[in-house]
């Protein structure tokens, strides 16, 4: 199979997550809207009215005549393909709820930024946002990284995977996670960091996953930048 990728080609966003996916399988996919012309083929798939099902904004996956979108949903349909999903129900259900917990985590961390509304710059904001950011440094960030450490704690399988024994899409989700963290927020990750032995291992041993180390050493992986989910503004990280 051969998979399209549909996402913005400038920025890593949520896009990022399936093309961790993709890279650390060896898959065979076309990253579209970086190619001439995909950003337009891109959009006229979103407005056609010859769709029947359009997506609601990026990413989409295309495969054959299927289009799925939303990052979860791809990577849980991804994931038993590739390789990075657990075989039973059960484990393939929890890595699907480990990702849906990580869009909500995304999504608060993008909002820092946007704590009034996405359609107005940060610059507009930046009042609200530093109230806001207190709250997301010293509550919200250790609330989810407790949930996640919890998570590899329990795995019965032991703690180097956060489902089974075997690496996960949610693996390497969870070390997008933790990059966009130490980015965005490096004062604040300096003290919360040794709090969390088990991630920060995970974070190096999926950092060094042979496929996916050579992507990040690539050009293919986008720098970090104030266009994406998370951003480093000085002033919201205390």
């Amino acid at each position: 199979m051969k998979y399209e990728l549909y996402y913005w080609p400038s920025i890593q966003g949520r896009g990022e997550f399936v093309r961790l996916a993709l890279e650390d399988a060896g898959a065979n996919y076309v990253d579209v809207a970086r190619r001439k012309g995909g950003v337009a083929k891109m959009m006229r798939l979103m407005e056609s009215a010859r769709v029947a099902r359009p997506p609601w904004a990026p990413p989409f996956l295309r495969a054959g005549k299927l289009i799925v979108g939303q990052t979860a949903l791809i990577l849980q349909y991804l994931g038993p393909r590739l390789g990075l999903a657990p075989r039973d129900e059960a484990g393939r259900m929890w890595a699907h709820q480990l990702q849906l917990t990580m869009a909500d985590f995304a999504t608060e961390g993008h909002n820092l930024h946007h704590p009034v509304a996405v359609a107005l710059y940060y610059e507009q904001q930046k009042r609200e946002a530093r109230r806001a950011a207190p709250y997301f440094t010293g509550e919200r960030i250790p609330k989810y990284l407790d949930h996640f450490e919890t998570v590899l704690d329990r795995n019965p399988s032991g703690p180097r995977h956060l489902v089974g024994a075997k690496a996960s899409y949610a693996d390497l989700s969870m070390f997008q996670m933790m990059e966009w963290l130490g980015y965005a927020f490096p004062r604040a990750m300096k003290r919360l960091t040794p709090k969390y032995p088990l991630l920060a291992a995970l974070r190096g041993r999926v950092g060094g996953r042979p496929r996916l180390a050579a992507y990040l050493a690539s050009p293919r992986r986008l720098p970090f930048g104030e266009g994406d989910l998370f951003r480093r503004y000085p002033e919201l990280d205390p």
